[in-house]
């Protein structure tokens, strides 16, 4: 039966059922709780919380960053759009995709590899970025995490969760084996821009908190 709730009360409503339905002890606490309970939002899958990884200063790093006005590189443009400007300007963020850059396509091209792959050699090509946000393709994670074993300048964060059957579980894989470069992720197959975005924007309302550090 359908349940008249007034708008503002709707999210709200959300992340009381979630908290209800996960009752302490949680497998995950504090502020990695808001943002793995933020995913579950997302998507309302609760089996994700088998599958979410956090780097112990993923959560730090990646609020660090947003103060510190991060640049934030996107792999989709879905991603891109699940990422609101009127949430980055207050702390001076900015967010980009490359996936459509007439340069992007042309290497490509030349180069016989995918556009997800192509734009990330145009981002570190032109100094890299601080927050990647990979959501839909693992050739773009595979390439991100190949230039850091070559010694390129590490983001300060990676949100890696691509979705699908070829090779995203184990672009995941490799992301885990290095302990480098905080990531947040999620092991096998599943993941997806808005997923990723969501992860962003949960850390930008830790970020604005006034406890947060």
């Amino acid at each position: 039966m359908y349940v008249s709730v007034p708008p503002m009360e709707i999210e709200s409503r959300s992340l009381a059922i979630i908290d209800a339905e996960v009752p302490e002890p949680r497998p995950f606490a504090g502020d990695q709780w808001a943002v793995a309970r933020r995913m579950i939002h997302t998507t309302a899958d609760f089996d994700l919380l088998s599958h979410i990884r956090f780097h112990p200063d993923a959560i730090q790093a990646g609020k660090d960053a947003l103060l510190a006005g991060a640049d934030i590189v996107t792999d989709t443009r879905m991603a891109l759009s699940g990422i609101p400007v009127r949430r980055l300007e207050p702390l001076g963020c900015s967010v980009r995709c490359l996936i459509d850059d007439p340069a992007v396509a042309k290497r490509a091209k030349s180069e016989g590899v995918t556009r997800a792959w192509a734009a990330v050699d145009e981002v570190m090509a032109h100094g890299g970025a601080d927050i990647f946000v990979i959501g839909n393709a693992p050739t773009a994670l595979y390439r991100l995490l190949d230039w850091m074993e070559r010694g390129a300048r590490p983001p300060r964060l990676i949100v890696g969760m691509p979705v699908g059957f070829v090779n995203a579980a184990e672009s995941k894989e490799l992301l885990l084996a290095q302990d480098a470069i905080p990531y947040i992720t999620i092991v096998g197959r599943k993941g997806g821009s808005s997923l990723a975005a969501c992860v962003i924007n949960a850390l930008l309302k830790l970020a604005r908190e006034p406890h947060s550090s």
